[in-house]
């Protein structure tokens, strides 16, 4: 796969597109910049967890939630679990969960829990959210190309993923969620962030092929469309049930031989279903 993140120069790269209702970038948009000792944007690939130093993000001098130095935690819990892409790490550091869940349950943002966020759905554990993202950078030393996210939720992963790849198109079939992410995107002013109100199973095909797929619900299988619209090269990351009835992490990567599916670690995540309500 071209790893270029140029527009037009590869598989994962696209053609102008119209921009989302809230254009602009995340370090100007209520986001504490990263410190000079944060983690640097050029990844760091190794098979080790890296060190503490390497992942240390200093201490604003806020305290609480909006205190810098409850992240840099929660990123050094990350890294000890075995997260190890730099750029993953940067972002968990910089993206504020606790602004994508309902003000009562914002003390619980930065445990390792999942969280509802209404009409029966849930943000991922941040473990979970980490995890699936570090899979999808793996062995890339450059920024993601284009990204199909399929379930929007809140808009937390979004907002990773927004500073993981050039373009990111997220997709949302429950109209309350999609404008909740809405709302809670509107200060961040990704500029490289396109949210949709749309059936996920079918994909975005307008806005194929794409470098990445990442899926925030679990079906029976995998849909075809979204194999279908991976660019050679690409890599897709979901939950999938299993023949016991529970779910596993699949990852299927678009190789030159075809797909080749990987079964990893169980995983429990919210029913995949069609239709746009």
């Amino acid at each position: 796969m071209n790893r270029s993140n140029k527009p037009g120069s590869g598989p994962g790269s696209f053609p102008p597109a119209k921009r989302p209702g809230f254009p602009a970038r995340l370090d100007s948009a209520g986001l504490a910049p990263a410190p000079a000792t944060a983690v640097p944007t050029r990844a760091v690939r190794s098979s080790r967890t890296p060190s503490a130093a390497a992942v240390q993000i200093t201490a604003g001098q806020g305290i609480g939630l909006d205190s810098q130095a409850v992240r840099a935690s929660m990123v050094r819990k990350l890294a000890s679990q075995g997260v190890s892409d730099s750029q993953v790490l940067k972002a968990m550091g910089q993206v504020e969960r606790h602004r994508f869940v309902d003000s009562a349950l914002a003390a619980q943002a930065y445990e390792d829990t999942s969280l509802p966020i209404g009409l029966g759905q849930t943000i991922s554990k941040p473990s979970v959210v980490a995890r699936m993202l570090d899979l999808l950078m793996q062995g890339r030393t450059q920024p993601l190309g284009r990204v199909l996210e399929i379930g929007t939720g809140c808009g937390y992963q979004a907002a990773l993923l927004a500073q993981l790849a050039t373009e990111v198109y997220s997709i949302e079939r429950l109209r309350g969620l999609h404008e909740k992410a809405r709302e809670n995107l509107r200060t961040l002013r990704l500029a490289n962030l396109h949210l949709l109100l749309g059936d996920g199973m079918v994909g975005y095909p307008k806005g194929a092929p794409y470098a990445a797929i990442i899926a925030a619900a679990g079906g029976q299988a995998v849909p075809p469309a979204w194999t279908e619209q991976l660019a050679p090269g690409g890599r897709l990351v979901a939950p999938v049930h299993t023949p016991g009835g529970s779910q596993a992490l699949v990852v299927i990567d678009h190789t030159p031989g075809g797909l080749r599916q990987t079964v990893l670690e169980s995983v429990h995540f919210v029913p995949l279903m069609s239709g746009v309500v």
